[in-house]
């Protein structure tokens, strides 16, 4: 059965995305829309900072689509939290409906292509909006160790971005969304919470397979083929998998946990979390489509499936990678 599903054009009307103070710091600290001089935004916890960041995100997405929120007409939201409560407390009291979702690092490509298909199975849906966010400090908190520990990072190990993008999706704009393929879920036994890239590797080869092989397409027919967030030693194991069936994929991919902090910050293994992707996408490369910089992309969302008991009971890290096909139109349809 094909799992490529293919739609009518529907088109990103508006994004917005926020950092902490190391994004700002980053190579991509002036693409974003707001960032902060401290991890908070003024909130007393890490974790309501991050609940917060995703709301600004929201804002200033709705801001650029011309809508409010009642008049968004669904919400797919999701983050790293336990049970995803950045994303329902920092959004509650919105009259918006909300779907909330949990993909890890993947949850940003896999809200955009559920409200592509929300959009294209109900005509009188309006709009639907996607978003996600991470940060550092909370998932160190969770999955690891808080960062008051002052633990020793491996090398293998990624650093949590502190960041949250949305984007909305409608009926008309410059940039299009028009194909979804949901990934499969691959266990490929990794059980080190600190080399997730391995982890997520082999999913992201399975999705890009089954992509290249039902779509007809090449990866140089793309201007850019984005995972995010397999990190060095995720996308080495990524091209590793590939070279054979895909030799050309070097061409093309670059992975949004290399490319997030540069070279400049020491971050081991590269960026990683919800807000890696989300954010790169709203801020930089969704931009970039809308300005005839790019004219197609897939953007690969690869997430490792673990929560905190299950790592503390050896439990192996499986992987997803979910894959959008998004390109630009040239005029506002």
């Amino acid at each position: 059965m094909s799992r490529l599903l293919r739609f009518p054009p529907v088109y990103v009307c508006g994004t917005g995305a926020v950092g902490g103070y190391e994004e700002r710091r980053g190579p991509f600290g002036e693409c974003f829309d707001l960032t902060a001089e401290d991890d908070r935004f003024g909130m007393p916890s890490f974790e309501q900072a991050e609940g917060e960041m995703a709301r600004m995100a929201l804002s200033f997405a709705l801001g650029r689509a011309g809508l409010s929120p009642a008049e968004l007409g669904l919400l797919f939201a999701g983050d790293l939290q336990n049970q995803c409560v950045a994303s329902s407390q920092g959004l509650s009291g919105l009259p918006t409906p909300f779907l909330g979702l949990f993909g890890a690092c993947s949850t940003m490509v896999e809200g955009m292509g559920l409200a592509a298909l929300a959009l294209t199975a109900a005509p009188t849906l309006p709009s639907a909006a996607a978003l996600s966010s991470s940060h550092n400090a909370a998932a160190e908190r969770q999955f690891r160790t808080p960062l008051e520990y002052g633990s020793q990072r491996t090398p293998t190990a990624q650093w949590t971005a502190t960041a949250a993008g949305a984007a909305v999706l409608g009926r008309q704009g410059r940039v299009a969304v028009t194909a979804f393929l949901p990934g499969r879920i691959c266990d490929a036994g990794i059980t080190d919470a600190a080399n997730m890239g391995a982890a997520m590797a082999p999913a992201a080869a399975d999705t890009l397979l089954a992509y290249f092989r039902e779509s007809g397409e090449r990866p140089e027919d793309f201007d850019l083929i984005l995972t995010g967030d397999l990190g060095h030693e995720g996308s080495v194991l990524l091209r590793t998998l590939l070279s054979e069936p895909l030799p050309t994929l070097d061409g093309v991919h670059e992975d949004g946990g290399c490319l997030f902090y540069g070279e400049e910050k020491d971050v081991h293994g590269g960026a990683s979390g919800c807000g890696c992707i989300a954010s790169l996408l709203a801020a930089v490369f969704l931009p970039r489509l809308e300005r005839g910089e790019l004219t197609r992309m897939l953007a690969v969302g690869t997430g490792a499936l673990m929560n905190p008991g299950e790592l503390q009971q050896g439990g192996a890290i499986a992987g997803v990678a979910h894959l959008v096909r998004i390109e630009a139109t040239g005029q506002e349809v």
